[in-house]
């Protein structure tokens, strides 16, 4: 009851007659309504009653945080807990932070309207604001100042899910605009009239019970009717309709994405491609999400090829030309089952990417790692990892945008040790393998006798 009371004095919190946390109003959730122990409840305050907000703490160094940073670190933290927990449920808020993290160094959100239609509990506008405050040196700007040059917007159906948004923002400081209510995209477009600088989202793979009679001949849908057993092609068409002229977008979805041609896909693919609007197809390594082992790619699209709009100067005339980057050969194994990017994949990508939209010259070229654009370096193509293509090549490929088409098999280095010395060391090799085998087979039985088990 006494959570409950402060939870309500937050929301209800007045400066000069006015609600202080105005869009906090019915999202704070209420203790008393789920079975948790009063101890539990008491340990929990004790833990954070313990905790330095002002001056934090750990292993004898004063850490450079604040206190928003500190409970979106924890805030975070429970996420990506209750995601593992969940399974298949709990992608429905949480992305892995890796993929999170690549596509906003990719996209470079500094200003401008950023909209996440399918926002779960916010990760993007969280880590978009955590970027500006990384690259503020960089960019010769204050952090602060130029966060009130980025405006939030986001959308999300599921009731719970939008909560867990707005009180992600409001542990940040972030200011947010997540629409009246949790509402379906398709069906209550909670911002019909935004035409946002960026949009970012992890929709849900493949949806299949996502159509409606009222979606028929709906105005997203200016590059064909996507279909009605799959949403794949109905989030990026509606993520394009919210983009402006001069914006730039970046979507997950499922690998089946980028060749599929059943109930018309690949017509849709074909229009995007023919109206140059894909920019960069990256396809990911498996085992990156709790909740699908579905292998998943990232869509980098773009109204401005021609940079002819932007304020960002830096980016070259790409028209007719599309980045591909496999890396599915990126990332390790962070436990059993989940894989990770670490940082230095996250930045060979991203300045591929980067050094692409940059350079000057003829970007078809020899096979070798692409350059580090800080440097200066141009783009080249690496077998294996990135080619940039022509709309030409991409007709040749029937209108596929698999990466794995375009960048062709990496090199492989050649065996210097002969055939022959080769089979005779395997040999022996395979040999001491065979003997070690049955020592410890003899042992195993031996110990088996001791404890009473007779294999006669």
């Amino acid at each position: 009851r006494l959570i409950d009371n402060a939870l309500e004095s937050i929301e209800n919190f007045k400066i000069d007659d006015k609600l202080a946390n105005p869009k906090l109003k019915g999202v704070l959730p209420r203790v008393s309504q789920y079975q948790v122990e009063n101890h539990n409840l008491s340990e929990l305050i004790n833990k954070f009653s313990d905790t330095s907000f002002s001056k934090p703490e750990f292993n004898g160094h004063t850490l450079n945080l604040h206190s928003k940073d500190i409970l979106g670190h924890v805030y975070e933290y429970f996420l990506g807990q209750f995601a593992l927990a969940e399974g298949k449920q709990g992608g429905q808020y949480y992305t892995p932070k890796s993929i999170v993290t690549l596509i906003v160094e990719m996209l470079e959100p500094y200003n401008g309207r950023v909209y996440d239609p399918a926002m779960g509990a916010g990760g993007f506008f969280v880590s978009n604001d955590k970027f500006i405050e990384a690259h503020a040196d960089e960019k010769h700007y204050k952090a602060a100042e130029q966060k009130k040059h980025i405006s939030v917007y986001g959308q999300e159906s599921n009731p719970t899910t939008w909560k867990l948004a707005a009180m992600n923002m409001a542990i940040r400081g972030i200011d947010f605009n997540f629409g009246k209510k949790n509402a379906d995209s398709f069906l209550d477009d909670q911002h019909p009239d935004l035409r946002a600088d960026y949009v970012m989202a992890n929709p849900p793979f493949n949806i299949k019970d996502w159509w409606h009679a009222k979606l028929e001949n709906d105005v997203r849908w200016k590059y064909g009717t996507p279909p009605k057993g799959n949403a794949n092609f109905g989030w990026i068409q509606h993520m394009l309709y919210h983009l402006n002229d001069q914006g730039s977008m970046a979507l997950l979805l499922a690998n089946g994405s980028m060749s599929s041609n059943t109930n018309n896909e690949g017509e849709i693919r074909k229009s995007l491609i023919e109206a140059d609007l894909v920019e960069c197809m990256v396809a990911l390594p498996g085992q990156l999400f709790t909740n699908t082992q579905i292998p998943a790619c990232i869509w980098f699209l773009t109204k401005d090829k021609a940079n002819g709009l932007s304020l960002d100067k830096k980016k070259t005339d790409r028209r007719g030309k599309t980045l591909f980057i496999d890396a599915r050969n990126l990332g390790y194994m962070k436990d059993r089952v989940l894989r990770d990017f670490t940082e230095q994949d996250i930045t060979k990508i991203t300045d591929t990417f980067h050094a692409w939209q940059q350079d000057e010259g003829d970007v078809q070229g020899s096979a070798s790692v692409a350059g580090d654009r800080k440097s200066g370096a141009t783009y080249e193509d690496e077998k294996g990892f990135c080619y940039s293509s022509s709309l030409d090549d991409i007709k040749k490929h029937d209108y596929v945008l698999t990466p794995g088409r375009y960048v062709g098999a990496a090199d492989q280095e050649e065996d210097s040790e002969p055939f022959a010395e080769k089979m005779a060391r395997l040999t022996a090799q395979l040999k001491e393998q065979f003997e070690e085998s049955n020592r410890l087979e003899g042992e195993i039985k031996d110990n088996l006798l001791g404890l009473g088990y007779d294999f006669n």
